[in-house]
């Protein structure tokens, strides 16, 4: 049986390191799951009035994809030591109440950047994150591609085999991870 696996990205960038990072997982994932992307660039700012009134359309068909998803994929590049502001803001959307979507689902983290530390910091805030969420995240192994522009070809394909292993590894390990929490149910 597939898995079925939401990815979001934390980049609205066309060509961002973090969106070919997704071209790399949906290249090398194993063939029982299956990855599909929602794109949250069209997410509204938070507001808190904004949701009095109910959720916005897209944050609905967010909220909906999760709750549906049995596992979740978060890319996320490094701003100014965290996570980006719209992968935050689509977190913040869909978790308010009711029914907070997010809650006992198994996820991984990864990310790309310029610099030498490769998204660690903003891994670990998205963590804490996480934490908060109840998303049981995958602990190994850590996938932050640090100077990323040395990692993709004209193309925009991940050529660094070191960091092709370690996202085929994560995805295979997500997929175990998801199976073996949905067996304690």
């Amino acid at each position: 049986m597939s898995l079925k696996c939401i990815a979001l990205v934390g980049s609205l960038r066309k060509g961002s390191y973090n969106r070919l990072l997704l071209r790399a997982a949906l290249e090398l994932k194993p063939a029982d799951l299956e990855i599909e992307e929602f794109h949250i660039g069209q997410i509204p700012l938070y507001n808190e009035d904004l949701r009095e009134m109910g959720f916005p359309p897209q944050v609905e068909a967010l909220r909906e994809k999760i709750r549906k998803a049995d596992a979740l994929l978060l890319i996320t590049p490094e701003y100014n030591y965290s996570m980006s502001g719209v992968l935050k803001n689509a977190i913040d959307w869909a978790s308010r109440p009711p029914d907070q979507p997010f809650n006992d689902k198994p996820a991984a983290i990864m990310g790309a950047s310029g610099s030498i530390l490769g998204t660690g910091r903003a891994q670990y805030h998205l963590r804490q994150t996480c934490v908060y969420l109840n998303l049981h995240v995958l602990n190994k192994p850590e996938v932050m591609i640090a100077r990323a522009g040395d990692k993709f070809d004209v193309n925009g394909r991940l050529t660094d085999e070191t960091a092709r292993k370690l996202i085929s590894e994560l995805l295979a390990n997500l997929a175990a991870w998801t199976r073996r929490l949905r067996a304690r149910e």
